[in-house]
């Protein structure tokens, strides 16, 4: 009786975890999978060209968002065309025109997501470019930061900039009031104004 029910209690077990391991990876290759093509531009009339990548993010537009604000503070304080381009729309684009770049990875699993690293990983265009890196999560980015950041420097990218930004953890403390999506706008906002692209 005794060896039935240690029995009865491995099997639940096992069943329960290939139950959680089934739901994990179904909800990794969606979140996973390449977004649409989408693309912005924030026109200047300055020979610099900028370009911001990433992949959106399914379920919440954080990334969108942070790269727009990115992108208007890159134009409201330099004369650098700025681009915003999802990977998908990339495709489209003479990569090789653009004098920097920002690569904004969304964080699953603990790493940046694949379609922004294939980007990285694939794009010649990088090699001896100015890169920022802008790592996107609910609140976990170390790790995702640190690979992103490898990638860049791997690709032969000057990387001149590495930040995260969170859609759950506070991303700054002094500022606990305020929505925490808005300070990350707001910091985003910073880091562009703030980048120092012209060589």
């Amino acid at each position: 009786k005794v060896y039935d029910m240690n029995r009865r209690i491995l099997v639940r077990l096992f069943l329960t975890a290939a139950i959680i391991i089934l739901i994990w990876a179904t909800l990794t290759v969606w979140v996973e999978k390449n977004g649409p093509a989408k693309i912005w531009h924030f026109a200047n009339a300055g020979s610099q060209k900028l370009l911001v990548v990433y992949d959106p993010d399914p379920i919440y537009n954080l990334d969108q968002q942070i790269c727009q604000s990115l992108g208007r503070g890159v134009s409201s304080n330099n004369n650098i065309d700025v681009t915003i381009a999802t990977v998908a729309a990339s495709k489209d684009l003479d990569l090789d025109s653009f004098d920097s770049f920002v690569i904004c990875a969304n964080t699953y699993n603990w790493m940046p997501d694949w379609a922004t690293s294939r980007f990285v990983r694939s794009t010649k265009a990088l090699n001896h470019k100015r890169v920022a890196a802008i790592t996107l999560g609910a609140g976990s980015t170390v790790h995702s930061q640190k690979a992103l950041e490898k990638m860049i420097e791997e690709t032969g990218g000057e990387l001149i900039e590495s930040q995260s930004l969170w859609l759950l953890r506070p991303n700054d403390d002094a500022q606990m009031e305020k929505g925490n999506v808005q300070v990350a706008l707001a910091k985003a906002y910073y880091i562009g104004k703030h980048l120092q692209l012209n060589n």
